[in-house]
């Protein structure tokens, strides 16, 4: 167990070091929910950005977007897709998770917006709809370099 704990530790270093040469991670990082693991693989995968027009297309690209089956001018909406990244999707969702359990306690508009949606919804889908809303801004926040 020691040997493995010595292994992660190494591999934090690297990742902490390799995060601290990239402007994009640390703009990244400054969004709730992302720590350096999130904000390595949310890069590795996006890039600078210019793959994707808007955020909803990295949301899809994820798999953090509601499945369409619609004909006919009937909009049927059904669950997340769970296509694209699994991992990505996983840690976005946990990086969720954790800013979920925070707001409870905090007044900020986030934290509003995400007890609202908790209370109406759900604690799943107000997970998974932040996790989306991390996705989009992480998107903007890569694109616009601010």
């Amino acid at each position: 167990m020691q040997e493995l704990d010595a292994h992660i530790d190494f591999y934090n270093d690297l990742l902490q070091e390799q995060n601290r040469q990239n402007e994009a991670c640390q703009r990244l990082q400054s969004i709730p929910g992302f720590g350096p693991v999130v904000a390595s693989v949310f890069y590795s995968m996006i890039g600078n950005g210019e793959n994707y027009r808007r955020g909803r297309d990295v949301s899809a690209a994820v798999g953090l977007v509601p499945k369409q089956h619609s004909s006919g001018g009937k909009d049927r909406l059904l669950g997340i897709s769970k296509r694209g990244d699994r991992y990505l999707r996983s840690l976005l969702v946990h990086g969720a998770r954790s800013v979920i359990i925070q707001a409870a306690t905090k007044d900020d508009r986030l934290s509003r917006w995400i007890n609202r949606i908790r209370a109406e919804r759900g604690y799943n889908k107000a997970t998974v709809a932040l996790a989306n809303k991390m996705a989009r801004i992480g998107w903007a926040v890569i694109v616009q370099k601010t």
